[in-house]
């Protein structure tokens, strides 16, 4: 009889949290090859490839119909780039030259994708992963085949682990996760758009896995830490049982915080504090009532911006807006205008190519210099305003200049409105403070109130990505200037009677409440799956004397 195997740990980063168990389901890359394809004249050749493209296009829009919001966004753009004849221009140049269409397009691809991998930019690293979908959609259209398949021998499994190479976004769309508990990836980054949609439905991802499928066994048993950031195949009995005792654990912690939900939140001493909603998709108010938050207090309003629509009409937007009122029954809801640029780039809209997206022409700086777009958006605006207590702000402001064209641009549109026989209001305008500029010459902003963007401060304060490994260490929410900073816009804010709130990452971690408490925050907006978590850790401190 033999002995069972021994335990491995492979080591790998955390681009979504959580515990699975289950055995390892290996799926395999299986790309399109040029030989697979006998070559016809150039003119054949062409018309093949545009073909190829058109179908990979039509196949990303069915996706978008079943998707969320968010994952219609990246969906989105992955087609604005299929769209962009200079994506095909190299293809359609090796074609010319006597190429077959398979082998120029795969050749200019990789090309590419090269380009994004060696970039010294997280955020072009991780789209290199969309590019690499992109051109195996388009070659297997070619190839009339299916890229991405399982080993033909494997039966189904159902709770198991996913291990592949990398699974771009739409590959993730179109899998089946009633089958997978996790997934471990032997590439990818964690600034990846599927890690992103992994994060937004609790799908534990382990990234740039310390191994390769030599290592790895078909159908193995297998613990996905990704918490401490290992998969570990043949667990001993001993570490299991640890694993199922640390699972246990937290969902016991899950189930008494969610008994702090439905309750306004305090600190232990009776210090009232505001938990707000974050909204990215109007659909989560379909499934969360009211009463358990103090109304929405960042809607971004990026979601109507994506899709293969085109830009969205007033009457779009006023719906929208004027929906997320009727939900709130009576509380504030606060509208982020248009947050785009960096990496939320709008095809038509963002600049292409800029050199550091994060450093351009983002956010406010986009609007005002979009202003056909951007008055659209305040029209709809003004007219929701009118029907419930709507607060709008604007992002990315670094000097005041800006804010105030903001504000005489929005009056623009009130009295248009007016003058229509359109009733609007103009409605309390805030910004969002995350440029340090801004933090730092706090007072000479006359916003109505403040909102910080906490993801976007920390990163520009520390120069370093939240979403690169190698400067992890930088991004720290508790650096002694970001907490500086924090605590000036607080104090201004109290000087004049004005509201702060934060509505970035931090204040979603419990281990970083403390810091904003004591700085005195007292109104936070959260992701709903953060609600119940963020309440909890609330009423577990004792501010004492600290309250002003």
């Amino acid at each position: 009889m033999s002995a069972p195997p021994s335990e491995q740990s492979f080591a790998g980063m955390v681009a979504s949290p959580g515990l699975a168990f289950g055995p390892i389901r290996l799926r395999f890359i299986v790309a399109a090859e040029a030989a697979a394809v006998a070559q016809g004249t150039p003119a054949e050749e062409r018309r093949a490839l545009e073909a190829a493209i058109a179908a990979a296009q039509a196949r990303l829009s069915e996706l978008i119909e079943t998707s969320d919001p968010m994952a219609g966004e990246i969906l989105a753009v992955q087609i604005a780039f299929l769209e962009d004849p200079e994506l095909a221009a190299p293809a359609l140049a090796a074609i010319a030259g006597g190429d077959s269409a398979m082998a120029g397009w795969r050749a200019a691809m990789n090309e590419q994708i090269a380009g994004y991998r060696e970039s010294d930019s997280a955020y072009f690293q991780a789209r290199a992963a969309d590019i690499a979908d992109l051109r195996d959609r388009v070659a297997d259209a070619l190839a009339n085949k299916t890229a991405v398949a399982p080993p033909p021998q494997t039966p189904p499994q159902t709770d198991a682990i996913l291990v592949t190479e990398d699974l771009p976004p739409s590959r993730f769309l179109e899998t089946d996760w009633s089958c997978y508990r996790g997934a471990v990836l032997t590439h990818g980054s964690a600034a990846s758009h599927v890690a992103m949609l992994a994060r937004a439905r609790g799908i534990p991802l382990l990234i740039g896995l310390d191994a390769d499928f030599s290592a790895l066994t078909e159908g193995a048993a297998a613990v996905l830490d990704a918490e401490g950031g290992c998969l570990i195949q043949h667990p001993a009995a001993a570490t299991l049982e640890r694993y199922r005792r640390r699972l246990a654990r937290l969902r016991a912690d899950a189930t008494a915080d969610a008994a702090y939900l439905d309750r306004p939140a305090a600190t232990a001493d009776g210090t009232a504090v505001q938990v707000c909603l974050n909204v990215d998709d109007p659909a989560i108010v379909e499934v969360i009532d009211p009463v358990v938050c103090d109304g929405i207090g960042l809607t971004r309003s990026e979601f109507l911006f994506y899709g293969d629509t085109g830009l969205p009409d007033e009457e779009t937007q006023f719906r929208a807006y004027v929906r997320l009122l009727g939900w709130a029954d009576g509380k504030p809801v606060t509208v982020r205008t248009l947050d785009a640029g960096g990496d939320k780039p709008i095809a038509g809209l963002t600049p292409e190519r800029e050199a550091n997206s994060f450093l351009g022409q983002r956010g406010l700086r986009l609007s005002l210099a979009r202003p056909e777009v951007f008055r659209v958006q305040l029209r709809a605006l003004a007219r929701a305003a009118a029907r419930g207590p709507l607060k709008v702000m604007v992002p990315m402001v670094t000097v005041p200049a800006e804010l105030e064209r903001a504000r005489a641009l929005f009056q623009e549109v009130v009295d248009e409105l007016s003058a229509e026989g359109v009733e609007a209001r103009l409605p309390p305008l805030g910004m969002m403070v995350e440029v340090p500029a801004a933090a730092l010459a706090i007072a000479t902003f006359d916003a109505d109130f403040y909102s910080i963007g906490s993801n976007d401060l920390v990163q520009y304060v520390t120069a370093a990505s939240r979403d690169n490994a190698a400067v992890a260490g930088l991004y720290d929410p508790l650096n002694p200037a970001v907490i500086e900073l924090i605590g000036r816009v607080v104090d201004h804010g109290a000087a004049t009677g004005r509201e702060v709130s934060l509505c970035g990452d931090m204040a979603a971690e419990p281990k970083f409440l403390e810091s904003l408490l004591k700085a005195g925050l007292r109104v936070l907006s959260v992701a709903p799956a953060a609600l119940a978590p963020t309440k909890a850790a609330i009423a577990r401190y004792t501010l004492g004397g600290e309250d002003a």
